[in-house]
């Protein structure tokens, strides 16, 4: 009886006993390998995030920069007034006179957007006629007339200008580094022009958008407040930011066909591989398409009053 008691008590200490040292220890070692295991693929699966997150800024930011050269590229040479302009008074005479004209835009300038060489069409109908613009005030244009015409007759700009992209060929025009383009860019009647610098000394694409009739001394310097994509690099082979095709009729030329090659880097190191990542996105073949309006019409006879000549303001703004 008192070994059966015995037996118990022993038994009772050897269930109490926990695990020994080595049993201890294996399950530790077990435990450090499942959490490095763990540990380690939590940080692999940081660092792909990290590489994903930096392609996608830098992915989203060149989209961003060549979706808007392509629109504003296509847009380029287009004509247009801010507002709806009328003649004042009846012309009742003909030869070069000074005419007053109304308009409808806010601004109350009669003659905001217009320039000496501006070709106007005036009235409508078989009483319309086109004249050069010789001079300008705020009220006023003064132009050669060859027809009467009703007070209230419409003003309005037509045609496009044959040098919206400004050419290579132009003193100070576009080049393979900085892309020169004017017009009513933003379909507002409001024309603009526009610079963008492709920098690879300081790193950045700058875009300079201005009224085209700012003072050439007013024009602004590029700055960081230009910089529409930063972290750009040499394109591979050396290839140029803007190349261009041009055909000359007459021996004006006109810029049908532009194409723009960026390459940019992510702003931080890829967490994987210590590096850079890189993205080259060209764009072949972006066509200002006002522009090959007007080189259409520079082929045909007797359309010539619809190709508008660069204005002045614009010509002091390329250097």
């Amino acid at each position: 009886m008192r070994n059966r008691k015995k037996q118990i008590r022993q038994l009772a200490r050897k269930r109490e006993a926990g695990l020994s040292l080595l049993e201890l220890m294996a399950s530790v070692f077990v435990l450090v390998i499942a959490g490095g295991i763990v540990v380690g693929a939590l940080i692999g699966m940081t660092r792909t995030q990290g590489t994903v997150s930096n392609r996608t800024e830098m992915h989203s930011s060149i989209r961003s920069a060549t979706e808007l050269l392509e629109q504003e590229i296509g847009q380029a040479g287009s004509i247009g007034l801010p507002g709806n302009v009328t003649v004042h008074a009846a012309i009742s005479a003909t030869g070069s006179q000074s005419v007053t004209v109304d308009t409808s835009a806010p601004s109350g300038n009669a003659t905001a957007g217009m320039f000496v060489g501006e070709q106007l069409a005036v009235d409508t109908g078989a009483n319309q006629e086109t004249v050069a613009v010789t001079a300008l005030t705020s009220t006023a244009i003064t132009a050669v007339f060859t027809l009467t015409h009703v007070a209230t007759a419409p003003v309005v700009a037509l045609g496009g200008f044959s040098s919206g992209v400004v050419p290579p060929s132009v003193a100070h025009g576009s080049s393979d580094t900085v892309l020169k383009i004017f017009g009513d860019i933003n379909g507002d009647g409001k024309m603009v022009y526009v610079e963008y610098t492709c920098n690879t000394t300081s790193g950045n694409l700058y875009r300079n958008s201005i009224p085209y009739d700012t003072a050439a001394a007013s024009k602004p310097a590029l700055s960081s407040g230009l910089i529409l994509l930063p972290n750009i690099l040499a394109n591979p082979n050396n290839a140029a930011c803007f190349t261009y095709q041009t055909k000359t009729v007459l021996g004006v030329d006109y810029v049908v066909d532009v194409a723009v090659t960026l390459t940019a880097q992510t702003q931080v190191v890829d967490p994987q591989t210590g590096a850079f990542q890189q993205e080259t996105k060209a764009l072949l073949n972006v066509s200002p398409r006002n522009v090959f309006e007007v080189y259409n019409l520079a082929t045909l006879p007797g359309v010539g009053n619809r190709i508008q000549v660069i204005p002045p303001s614009v010509t002091s703004l390329l250097p």
